[in-house]
This record gives structure tokens, sequence and C-alpha cells, in this order.
């Protein structure tokens, strides 16, 4: 595909799975988005919207898994969009993705401080979490950001094992927090609350400001699976790193959305029967989740504290991997300033280490201000899915004209009923996600949108950017690519 194979190829089926896995994390979105869910339709925003949005999510998965397989490389969709529809359509693909991998990591790590370091495991150290400031914050950040990106520097090897362990944990945790929380429920299970739909709009405590549309009451709950499920292009990310990456990609892609629906679903279900009432549960916002653990013992909270804290810290460590493998591979075609020095590999570890650190600054920017975390998990999750549906539009026009070669994994007839699904409702979950209170990011897409029309028609870029390698670009790259192969084999 006219690219050398700079980084290392040592990630299995399974961890190819994990790190999307560990990215999408129920334990981390399924917990701090749990109020935007509950406090828009109650019990049926969980129990029936939980499903709906996951179903979206799965069609949105699958278009991206047929596209992966054909073209399994790293900047996965912004390859894609470029090779679909043009490198107009990957270049801007490429910036509303990097963007919104920058503000997932930023959020993911924003959620280990607060809530689950101050709330969990601060008080097993002895700090009060009422003296711990905007000071503490953002050291606390800069350092758990760096750490992630020492990990990731040291190598693929190391990082896979991690989120390996992380993908196991996400499994047992998820299981003894549900299984603890059944079993020190305060009195019967009330499973009709599942189905119960209740306007909680405008209450105090809530996310979300009064509507009296249901539909629209019924659409803005759906913003808790849409940040929770995403994340699982990093499968498409580290496509380099994996083995057999036209079968090993698609399949971590769709394996990593389904067992995350499953078990979110558990998950979140348990929170509504557990909590004594849910008008309640409203409005305590993200305190809800103290309120459900205060009714286990001590011992059993604190174990649960620690693993929670543990998996969210290896689920930001899986957000910076797929963040610098996407800037790698964008700068590895020109498409960012200093391209030369972020496209830099490291000879021995064979990791990309100037897009590594410049990824982990970025996301630690992104925390500076008020009320970054609301802010940071929305956008992540607009700009995500903006970035998801531009390649699966283009593929739907491109399939059987630009588009003849399929990899392993293909759709057959489905594929362009598939991929025009996965725009429309992709499209739902990008219009849920912008609504009130979450006007600024709306705001903030139509600003990125503006920056990027004007660079590309009125500052040159559209003259400049080459894209990537196509026909006989890729060929005439041959010979540069084997030494470039030959000096990493011999460095390392």
């Amino acid at each position: 595909m006219g690219y050398a194979q700079e980084l290392s190829r040592r990630m299995s089926g399974f961890s190819n799975f994990a790190i999307s896995f560990s990215i999408i994390c129920v334990l981390a979105g399924g917990i701090t988005a749990f109020p935007a869910g509950l406090s828009a339709g109650g019990g049926a925003a969980i129990g029936i919207g939980w499903p709906v949005g996951a179903l979206f999510a799965a069609i949105v998965a699958a278009a991206m898994a047929q596209i992966a397989s054909a073209y399994p490389t790293a900047g996965g969709l912004y390859h894609w969009a470029s090779i679909l529809g043009g490198k107009g359509l990957g270049w801007t693909t490429a910036w509303i993705n990097l963007l919104g991998l920058i503000f997932v990591t930023a959020a993911v790590n924003f959620g280990v401080y607060d809530p689950f370091f101050k709330t969990l495991v601060a008080p097993l150290l002895g700090l009060n979490p009422e003296q711990l400031g905007w000071g503490h914050q953002t050291l606390f950040l800069a350092v758990v950001a760096l750490s992630q990106a020492w990990l990731n520097h040291l190598g693929i090897k190391l990082t896979t094992r991690l989120t390996d362990l992380s993908g196991y944990l996400i499994f047992v945790v998820t299981l003894a927090l549900v299984v603890s929380l059944l079993i020190y429920a305060p009195g019967p299970l009330d499973f009709s609350r599942l189905w119960t739909f209740h306007n909680f709009s405008g209450a105090d405590g809530g996310a979300w400001p009064r509507m009296d549309n249901g539909v629209m009451v019924f659409l803005a709950g759906l913003l808790l699976t849409v940040y929770t499920l995403t994340g699982y292009d990093a499968s498409a990310h580290t496509s380099e790193e994996t083995r057999e990456a036209a079968r090993n990609v698609p399949k971590g892609i769709l394996r990593s959305v389904l067992w995350s629906g499953l078990f979110g679903y558990l998950m979140i279900c348990a929170f509504v029967l557990m909590l004594p009432d849910l008008g309640a549960g409203v409005k305590a916002g993200m305190g809800f989740f103290d309120l459900l653990l205060s009714a286990l013992p001590p011992a059993l909270k604190a174990a649960l504290g620690i693993g929670i804290f543990l998996v969210n810290y290896l689920c930001g460590l899986a957000c910076l991997t797929s963040t610098s493998r996407m800037m790698y591979a964008f700068a590895r075609d020109g498409g960012l300033p200093a391209s030369r020095w972020l496209r830099q590999v490291h000879p021995q570890h064979r990791t990309p280490g100037p897009a590594i650190w410049v990824s982990a600054v970025l996301a630690i920017a992104a925390t500076l201000y008020g009320d970054a975390f609301l802010v940071l998990s929305t956008g992540a999750a607009v700009f995500l899915y903006i970035s998801y549906i531009l390649p699966s539009a283009a593929g739907l026009f491109a399939e059987g004209r630009s588009w003849t070669h399929k990899g392993p994994f293909d759709l057959g007839r489905a594929s362009k009923p598939i991929a025009a699904l996965a725009t429309l409702g992709g499209a739902v979950l990008v219009f849920v996600g912008i609504q009130p209170p979450n006007e600024k990011v709306l705001y903030l897409t139509i600003a990125l949108l503006l920056v990027l029309a004007l660079f590309w028609f009125a500052l040159g870029v559209r003259k400049q950017f080459k894209g990537p390698p196509t026909g006989q670009r890729i060929q005439g790259h041959q010979a540069h690519i084997r030494e470039i192969e030959s000096a990493l084999d011999e460095a390392g």
C-alpha cells in the first residue's frame, strides 16, 4: 500500500480486540455518562435506550470493519476516506478524528481523576477529596498522561500486555460490580423500571434542560451510549502492528462493540435496579455511584474502587496509543505541521515517539479549564462519530465504482444497506450530541469546519497535500521503502 513496515507487528487478534475494548471501557463511560442517560428518560433510557444505541453503534462498526479489512493501515479512517472519497475528504476526516481522539484521551484521564480517584482512591490514602483543588487536578492529570506516554514509548509489546490485562480486568471487575450490587440490593428488584419512561429533563441535578418532546428526551438519553460505545477505531489505527490485520482488525472492531454492549447493559441495568430512588439518583449527578457503593462492605468497596481506577488508567493508555498512531499516519503523508518530526519512529522500540509525546501534551492541555469533562466527553463522541460516518458514506458511493477491492471481511449484498444505515445512524447520534446544554460542541464543530475550509481552499493546502500514495506513486516508493525497512531492521 505504499508504506514501509516501520512499526513492530506484535499484536495478536485478541490484542487488537483488547485495545478497542479497553478504550470503550464500560467502567469508564458507562459510569461517568450514566447520569446523562438517567436524567433524560429515566429507567427506559437505560433498559430500552442502551440496546437501541448499541444497535446503531454495531451497524457503524460493521461498515467500518469491512473497509478496515480492505485497507488495514494505521490512521485507518483518514486513509479510507482519502481512497474512497478523495484526498480532501480524507484530510477533513483526519483532523476531525484526531481532535476526537485527543478529546477522548483527555476525557478518560479526567474521569480517572474525578470521580474515580477523588471518590474511590483518595479516601483510602487518607486524603480529603474536598481539599483537592485545580492545582492537584492538573498535576494528577499531567502525571497520568506522561506516564501513559512513557509506557507507550517503550514499545507496543509492553502496551499490548497492559491493554490485554485491561481487557480481562474489564470482564472481571464489571461482573464483580454487578454481582456485588445485586447481592447487597436494599430490597426487592423492580424490573419494570427498565422500561418505564420518566421525563427527568430539567430536574434538579440533571444533565438536560426541560424538554417536553418525548422523542427528544429519549434521543438525549442516547448520549450515554454514544459516549461509551466509541473509540473502536483503535483496532484500525493499530493495523500495522497487528498480525493478519485484514482478518483480525475487523474482528477486533466488531467484537469490542458487541462485548461492550453486552457487559455495559448488564452494568447499567444493575445501577437502575439498585438505586433506592431514581429521582434521588438524578439529583445526585455523578454522586449516584458513591450512593450505590455505600451499600457495599468497606473492603469490597475498596477492592472494586481500586480495580475500576486501574481499568480507567489503562483505558487512557489505550486511547493515547490510538491517538499517537493516527497522528503518526497523518504526518507520514505530510498532513500535519512538523510532519517530518512527527512521523519519526524510534529505531529500537519501533514506536512513533514524537507523536506519542505530543498527543500526551495536547491531552493535558485540553483539561485546563472549568467544564472540561462535559465538553471533552461530548465533543469526543461527536467528532469520532463524524469521522466514522465520513468514510462509511464515501464507501457507499464508491463501492462497485472506484472501490472494487474487498478484504476477507465482506458484507456482500448487505454492504450498501449497512453503509446507508451507518451514515444515518451515526448522523442521529451526532445530532444528539450537539443538543443543549452541549451547544459548545456545536460551535466548536462549526468553527473547526470553517478553519479547515480556510486552510484547504484559501491557504493552499489543497495543492500541497498529496494524501496516501496510490498507483504509480506506490511503485516509485518501493526502493525507498526497502531502504527504510532495512535501516530499521539493522538498528533493532
